[in-house]
């Protein structure tokens, strides 16, 4: 009997974009990309390369940016920032613009986390695409709403009451050939199929 090596964690490149004509332009401090890292990185056991972006309010530079980012082979791009009714709020036209799919389970979600805490969460408008093998989400802006819809809702006990985005984030990217994607169950749970499910870096098995 002979131990086999599991199989390593897979490296994951991320593009994370904040969308702020004010924080893009000095007038105060980006939130959005810290809040994205932080938790990126408390929920993800992989290896992980960041590619962090702060930009304006612009459609063709919301779009440009995210093709520049899947070009580069990021397996997965969040933004947050600019999914509101307001006149410059363009992230998800920008977003659609440059999908080969949309994926609209990942929005109805996030607004069904938020209408937990406020009804104006009907406002929002946030999106979730695929552009070749990269799953593109918009997130909402503020830091508190990220980790929300993100990681979801917990009881007074811990229990998981409402599941997060990022459960499904993992499974998906699986589905369009990026790398395998493991969570720190007690951030959030990944969720597989049983025949999805490939052996933990961390427990080798005998053959």
């Amino acid at each position: 009997m002979s131990a086999v090596a599991p199989l390593p964690f897979d490296t994951v490149k991320i593009g994370i974009v904040s969308v702020s004509d004010r924080a893009s332009s000095g007038v105060y401090v980006d939130k959005g990309l810290p809040a994205l890292q932080d938790w990126l990185t408390r929920a993800l056991q992989n290896p992980l390369q960041f590619e962090p972006r702060l930009i304006p309010d612009e459609q063709a530079a919301i779009s440009a940016t995210l093709i520049e980012l899947v070009d580069a082979g990021c397996a997965l791009v969040l933004t947050t920032g600019g999914t509101g009714p307001a006149l410059r709020d363009v992230t998800p036209e920008a977003t659609l613009a440059v999908a080969t799919k949309e994926m609209p389970g990942f929005g109805e979600q996030m607004r069904q986390i938020s209408l937990k805490f406020v009804p104006t969460a009907i406002l929002s408008r946030q999106v979730a695409v695929i552009r070749d093998k990269t799953l593109i989400i918009n997130l909402p802006g503020q830091p508190k709403s990220i980790q929300e819809t993100l990681e979801g809702l917990r009881g007074s006990n811990g229990e998981s009451i409402m599941a997060g985005i990022f459960a499904a984030v993992p499974y998906c990217v699986d589905l369009i050939g990026g790398p395998y994607m493991e969570t720190h169950d007690e951030v959030c749970k990944a969720f597989r199929p049983k025949s999805a499910i490939r052996p933990s870096p961390g427990a080798a098995s005998q053959a």
